[in-house]
């Protein structure tokens, strides 16, 4: 027996199931229910469920695309083939004319129902078609087969566990703690990684035996066996080596505008992102051709002036002559909503910058926006950040590594932080001076970075040591090295920030989870994976001349973006951390995980060395990059144990995350 409903209530999209082998899948739907429960903030707007022997499906909507009959499960024409999907395929409108042309029939003008008919021709090869983000689970009952595919970059979270020759899956992690019979535990190695990389590395996830589907990847579930594939890849070529600076920035244009056009493709308003940065900058002008009304834009700003950039999005306000709204956060605004954050992000963090984005994107939709534009991945295609300058320079200081002239190099690239004092330039040397020893490393780049946050760790118990048998930065080694051999030291460092920090947090921690905990969908041209083969086939002085980052992005949009824009300094996006917590007024309430009692009980930190951090930072004396990681990584490794362990949220309990502090948030 088949059955397919929909419940029509005010319930961005979020998916969860259940299949077993051989076990009717109506003995799951209570448990779906449960798990699509937690997690109605990616779907406001409708639930449907689907279940037959094998499988049950569930989808909660954020109505974008066909807002009246696009509802999911979504099947072909005879049942056989069925989708939940999160996402957007943007291309749609094209593949729906193909498949059309082909023979197939449609019931719905949405993009999702053209999954299952490419998946009726190409089979498993239907994902290559596809351009968007998404998250897709599909099920073929003639072969009792489940597919679960995540987009080319990892721009939509997808989990999964396999529990009693069951495979659980979700959009979010919580949504999969209601199937589960106890409480999930901490992966201790995925927190060594966290605490060096900022994020968990390829499948591991915070929680033992819960997993990530990597971006690019499928993974197929049948006759009870799960296995994995790769369909796409970072891969670099020279394709584009002997084309000339011109020909390729009329390329790039086209490129970029096709994306997009392609992305400003809803039946809901499409608003924007505007930093002040090149990046967004570039998005929100060439929108602007593209729509019919007035482009609508969004910014922040922060009360500390040390990490505003109003200025520059004031400037670009200007030019584009857009209406625009600004939020502008305090440290009180931060401290409040931190535990509510890591709720959304489901992992420890190491700085707060993903907070003040939720409090942005819940303004997007007070003030009725779905969908946003946003600049995220054009540092990483085309080769923005100062850790591909600081590589360059590295290479060049590590030919003579007893030079002071070339260490020197490493402070221009920093004019907007204080590095003018005489012990300068023995913080650079020691600091970039790490790994120069091994310029042929494929890690060489983020030795640096990774050995400064691995630092954090010092703060571990001694159990938790105990419990660590090698190094985070060592486990990696067999993973990605095979991939980087044909690469050069730029290549690399590209290879390994859209690898690792760009899916593991800037586009999830920071970018999916605290847009969709208010049901905005974020949309990322510079991520069309057009654009990448593109960029990944140009060589690398065409994306960073000498150091001026970014070379042939800028070169092509000189005309389209103020040239103040064009030539300003880079400045990364940052948020305040200690002073959100420890303020002027007082000690934010969130902190009471921070004591004694809460760390002794949860037994991932020393007390002692917890207490003396503590102490240090209200005699003001906790000011660098070091002990900001610290307080952020140890109070929200300490808020995920309290949150998703602790409180034991399994089967059909639901998290209340005001429940056993003595705070509320």
């Amino acid at each position: 027996m088949i059955v397919l409903f929909f419940v029509w209530q005010k319930v961005v999209c979020g998916i969860a199931g259940i299949a077993a082998k051989l076990v009717n899948g109506a003995g799951n739907l209570g448990r779906v229910r449960r798990m699509i429960s937690q997690i109605t903030h990616r779907g406001p707007d409708d639930e449907g469920y689907f279940f037959d022997s094998g499988i049950c499906l569930g989808h909660a909507r954020l109505s974008i695309i066909d807002l009246d009959s696009g509802h999911q499960p979504i099947a072909n024409e005879d049942k056989s083939i069925l989708v939940v999907f999160n996402g957007e395929i943007f291309n749609y409108i094209e593949l729906r004319s193909d498949l059309i042309r082909a023979g197939h029939h449609f019931s719905s003008l949405s993009d999702t129902e053209v999954i299952v008919h490419l998946y009726e021709d190409y089979g498993d090869d239907f994902v290559h078609y596809l351009n968007g983000q998404f998250s897709i689970a599909l099920w073929d009952k003639n072969k009792q087969k489940l597919l679960l595919v995540r987009d080319r970059v990892g721009i939509v979270p997808l989990f999964y566990t396999h529990v009693d020759n069951n495979l659980i899956f979700a959009s979010e992690i919580k949504a999969i703690l209601p199937a589960l019979h106890s409480s999930p535990s901490i992966n201790i190695h995925a927190l060594d990684q966290i605490m060096t990389f900022w994020s968990s590395v390829g499948q591991e996830t915070i929680f033992e035996e819960i997993y990530e589907v990597e971006p690019g990847k499928m993974v197929v579930f049948q006759d009870g066996k799960i296995a994995h594939s790769q369909y796409w890849e970072w891969e670099f070529t020279d394709a584009h080596y002997d084309e000339a600076d011109h020909d390729l920035a009329e390329q790039l244009e086209d490129l970029l505008d096709d994306a997009i056009r392609l992305r400003l493709r809803s039946d809901v308003p499409v608003g924007a992102y505007l930093s002040g940065g090149l990046d967004s900058s570039v998005l929100t002008s060439l929108a602007h051709r593209h729509k019919k009304d007035n482009l609508r834009t969004f910014s922040i700003g922060f009360d500390d002036k040390s990490f505003d950039e109003s200025s520059y999005q004031k400037e670009m306000i200007k030019y584009l002559g857009s209406e625009h709204s600004h939020l502008s956060c305090s440290y009180q605004d931060i401290s409040s909503n931190f535990l509510q954050s890591i709720w959304n992000i489901e992992a420890p963090i190491l700085r707060t910058a993903p907070v003040p984005m939720g409090l942005l994107s819940g303004m997007v939709r007070k003030q009725g926006y779905k969908v946003v534009l946003t600049g995220e991945g054009a540092d990483e295609v085309f080769g923005g950040y100062d850790i591909f300058k600081e590589t360059k320079i590295r290479q060049f200081w590590a030919k003579n590594p007893d030079s002071s002239f070339r260490a020197v190099l490493l402070k221009r690239l920093y004019p907007y932080l204080n590095i003018s004092q005489p012990q300068a330039l023995v913080y650079l040397k020691n600091f970039f001076g790490a790994g120069l020893d091994d310029p042929n490393s494929p890690f060489f780049s983020h030795i640096p970075r990774w050995l400064t946050t691995a630092k954090t760790k010092a703060f571990f118990s001694e159990d938790i040591n105990a419990q660590l048998s090698k190094s985070a930065i060592d486990s990696i080694s067999e993973r990605f090295s095979p991939a980087m051999s044909n690469m050069d030291a730029f290549q690399k460092a590209q290879f390994i920030e859209s690898r690792m920090l760009m899916p593991g947090y800037l586009l999830s921690s920071q970018g999916d989870r605290m847009l969709m905990k208010n049901s905005v969908e974020g949309r990322f041209p510079f991520l069309d994976h057009r654009i990448i083969e593109f960029a990944n086939g140009i060589h690398p002085t065409k994306k960073m001349k000498v150091i001026n980052e970014k070379y042939l992005l800028k070169f092509a949009m000189r005309k389209r973006v103020p040239e103040k824009i064009i030539n300003r300094f880079k400045q990364p996006y940052r948020a305040p951390d200690i002073p959100a917590f420890f303020r002027e007024d007082g000690e934010s309430d969130v902190t009471e995980l921070l004591g004694t009692d809460y760390i002794k009980k949860y037994g991932f930190f020393d007390d002692k060395k917890v207490s003396r951090l503590i102490e240090k930072i209200r005699r003001g004396r906790a000011t660098s990059y070091k002990d900001n990681m610290a307080l952020v990584g140890i109070l929200s490794t300490q808020a995920v144990n309290h949150l998703f362990v602790d409180k034991q949220v399994t089967g059909n309990q639901m998290l209340d995350i005001n429940e056993g502090i003595s705070y509320g948030c």
